[in-house]
């Protein structure tokens, strides 16, 4: 090992700085250490449910902590504790609140305990939901545990200093950047590059050319599985060789340093990030011979798996000792100082274990006292005395008691006096109800923006027409909208797979990459999450982007990134973090198999905390756009796939009109059976209306536009009592989003309760469709299919009226 000795005499002021600063660095790495140690503990004897640690890289992130500036963001995994302690946006004290789980924003701020432990993120967003500066604040994008998914978020932030440095037009937005010099910084262990969004990633990012510095540190395992069975060659940065920069320029920069060599450490991510932040290169550095003490997590040992010479090996190159010996050998610190230090580290993190243990009991203890007391006031007078007395000794004698330790015993008591009536009695049913509502607020809240720029509450603003306004194809009034929008706004950027250059495969951006330039209508490769995930960081950093999945069922490949990542980010941040990005995609009835599939359901039940909105043509889905683009949420627009060259009147307030979420729309009036759809499924129903009304049935078609939400004002339920009588026409599979809409309807909204027949859904078959125009006919539900469903129930209905003809 070259040992980096100090460049200044002993004696001389730089020196003593210098100096202090390696101790404090040990003091830090000696703590994090006790934490990962004591952490262990709290799970092992019942206190915390999971426990996984940053034990092993505490020297590593120490240096790459030196280089982290106010206004850079970080994008990481649960491995990261010592670089959030060492950049000041954790301590020790809410790194155990978040191990056991306190759902306090003041004691554990990254998620009020709704994270696992080592998931970090900082609040970037002032209390009524408006940006906090970032520039003037050091960045974490909130954490998520699926291996390698915090890596195509990371190419959006990292993407966002480039259009920040290159657009001018973004040069009045402040809060976000300065001038574009802020570095994304990535970590990930060696093991899960072996994912697939890892390598799409460092090939976007390779592409964009953006300064993104990824961390890989390599410990030779991933759990049990060594790195033979990982990796090719067992050397990542090996096998990227092919992406390092070349003689133009392009690619990467690749370092490479070992975990315990502090100085080592600092030298490289000093050199690497400054290349980095200046010149707008990713860079990637491999840290390798890391250790992990105490194995992947509390779930296991890994002693089961390394062989005795390896844990040997660990021992001796654990990274703080391999520090401990270079400080004494460098004359920085005396063995006598390293074991005060470590002495120190011991008792200040037992304090700070203690203290955030109190203060996670402390609430839990006053409620248990509460309610102990009014169980006790009701004993006096109940049937069921004992009963209510024991239960209390019973939630009083609980070592470690929680909250469901409450709530179990306050529903056992209400169980027990059911019929009684007394003032204790009252009020045992307020302190259910204060606590439920109180935990309610703790638990499930915060899935949706709660500010003044919620999209739910953007006020509709009503499409205008000229008198002798045109008929154009879908496509272009899509195309004008878009047109309008990027005129007004400079944080607006669209990009996907052929957005730019031809402006989209059915044209909604023709024309405007020439406008507004590459940098804001972008081409990308063919990489959905990447796509996704570059939307979610330009959000996170106050731009407004729209990304396009060309096709509906490529979704699919970006689905975990937008099901783990943005629907789960404002609920898992409790409101501290938002990336209001606009997934634009298209779907429904084109022929053929893989184009035309229309997993609504699978959508709908995957991405709970973004909007997916379905409208049926193009000038209702430009209205979508205005609305999300007026609020501060994501959302999912599915446009018709066959509806670009369908002719509608161009509006005369583009850019401007908004179509409000969660309202449906009455398109025809009828008295006989109510019939709920949405998306293309819209023009097979109106197909479907003018033979019913041949046969005299009267069929009112509502059209409900927006999924999540749905029918916000109960609008169905109004039609079925005039109706009685409920169908559903869906493309998706039996069970799909029709499952979902019944749900809405006959729970939701108590429509069973005004059915004369029972409710009948029209679907696809479970299959994809067919090819061709027969193939889409047999697979999909058809004009012919809804008019003998309808027909049929009314020949159940009143069959003289309505004879059966076939």
């Amino acid at each position: 090992m070259k040992q980096h000795a100090p460049s200044s005499p002993t004696n001389t002021p730089d020196f003593s700085a210098f100096r202090l600063e390696v101790l404090n660095d040990y003091r830090l790495a000696n703590e994090s250490r006790q934490a990962s140690l004591l952490g262990r503990k709290e799970v092992l004897t019942g206190k915390a449910k999971f426990g996984i640690f940053g034990d092993g890289k505490e020297v590593a992130q120490l240096a790459l902590a030196k280089q982290f500036r106010e206004g850079d963001f970080r994008s990481g995994y649960y491995r990261d504790q010592t670089l959030m302690f060492a950049i000041g946006e954790s301590d020790i004290e809410k790194f155990f609140a978040q191990l056991y789980a306190t759902p306090s924003l003041e004691d554990e701020p990254a998620s009020a305990g709704r994270s696992m432990n080592g998931h970090f993120a900082t609040r970037n967003l002032n209390d009524d939901g408006s940006w906090k500066d970032l520039t003037r604040q050091k960045n974490s994008s909130a954490d998520i545990s699926p291996t390698a998914g915090q890596m195509p978020r990371l190419v959006g932030l990292a993407w966002a200093s480039k259009l920040y440095r290159n657009n001018p037009g973004l040069q009045a937005v402040t809060g976000f950047s300065v001038n574009g010099n802020e570095v994304a910084f990535g970590t990930i262990g060696d093991a899960s590059t072996s994912e697939g969004l890892f390598f799409e990633s460092i090939n976007a990012a390779g592409v964009l050319q953006i300064p993104m510095a990824i961390s890989v540190w390599d410990d030779g395992y991933g759990i049990s599985v060594p790195a033979k069975h990982q990796t090719t060659k067992q050397n990542i940065s090996e096998i990227l060789r092919g992406f390092e920069r070349n003689e133009k320029g392009e690619g990467y920069v690749i370092l490479r340093a070992r975990g315990w060599d502090y100085p080592g450490l600092c030298e490289m991510y000093e050199q690497g990030i400054r290349i980095c932040r200046e010149e707008h290169v990713p860079v990637l550095f491999h840290i390798q011979q890391v250790t992990q003490p105490q194995g992947h997590s509390t779930s296991g040992s890994h002693e089961r798996y390394k062989s005795k010479e390896r844990l040997q090996w660990e021992e001796e190159y654990d990274c703080i000792r391999k520090m401990r010996e270079w400080m004494i050998s460098s004359a920085i610190a005396t063995a006598e100082e390293c074991d005060a230090i470590e002495s120190e580290a011991k008792k200040s993190v037992t304090d700070a274990r203690r203290r955030a243990w109190d203060r996670f009991l402390g609430p839990i203890r006053l409620d248990m006292q509460e309610l102990t007391t009014l169980l006790e006031d009701l004993a006096q007078s109940s049937d069921q005395s004992s009963a209510l007395l024991q239960a209390a000794e019973a939630m009083n004698k609980s070592l470690d008691p929680s909250r469901r330790d409450i709530a179990t015993t306050l529903h056992k008591a209400l169980r027990l006096t059911r019929g009684e009536t007394s003032p204790a009695r009252t009020a045992l049913v307020q302190f259910d109800q204060r606590f439920r509502a109180i935990n309610a607020d703790r638990y499930n809240s915060r899935l949706h923006s709660t500010s003044d720029e919620a999209a739910t509450k953007v006020e509709a603003i009503a499409v205008r027409y000229a008198e002798e306004a045109p008929l154009v194809d879908g496509r272009e009034v899509l195309q004008a909208n878009f047109e309008a929008l990027f005129s007004r706004d400079p944080r607006l950027v669209a990009f996907g797979e052929d957005v730019g250059k031809i402006g989209d495969v059915n044209q909604g951006f023709a024309g405007l990459q020439a406008k507004f330039g590459e940098l804001r209508i972008a081409d990308m490769g063919i990489r959905e999450a990447t796509i996704a995930g570059q939307g979610i960081g330009l959000a996170l950093r106050g731009l407004r982007p729209i990304a396009e999945i060309q096709y509906l069922d490529y979704l699919l490949y970006a689905l975990q990134i937008l099901s783990d990542d943005l629907a789960t980010l404002q609920y898992r941040t409790k409101g501290g973090q938002k990336a209001p990005v606009i997934i634009r995609t298209r779907g429904h009835r084109l022929e053929g198999i893989w184009h035309s599939g229309s997993p609504m359901g699978m959508i709908l039940h995957s991405l709970r905390g973004i909007h997916v909105l379905t409208p049926r043509n193009m000038t209702q889905a430009a209205g979508f756009y205005n609305t999300l683009l007026a609020g501060d949420e994501p959302g999912l627009i599915v446009e018709c796939l066959n509806g670009y060259r369908l002719k509608e009147r161009l509006p005369s307030n583009l850019g401007e009109y908004r179509v409000p979420l969660g309202k449906v729309e009455l398109l025809e009036p009828g008295s006989d059976v109510t019939l709920l759809t949405y998306g293309s499924c819209v023009r097979i129903a109106q197909e479907a209306i003018l033979m019913l009304r041949e046969l005299g049935v009267s069929v009112e078609l509502i059209d409900a536009q927006s999924l999540l939400p749905f029918d916000r004002e109960h609008a169905v339920v109004e039609s079925l009592r005039k109706t009685n009588r409920l169908f559903i026409l869906d493309e998706d599979v039996p069970g799909g989003a029709s499952a979902y809409l019944l749900q809405q309807v006959l729970e939701e909204q108590q429509g069973f309760q005004y059915l004369d027949s029972a409710p009948v859904t029209i679907t696809a078959k479970a299959h994809r469709p067919a090819y061709g125009s027969d193939g889409d006919y047999f697979s999909k539900p058809n004009a012919e299919d809804v008019t003998d469903s309808v027909y049929r129930m009314m020949h159940e209905a009143d069959p003289l009226r309505f004879p059966l003809y076939k």
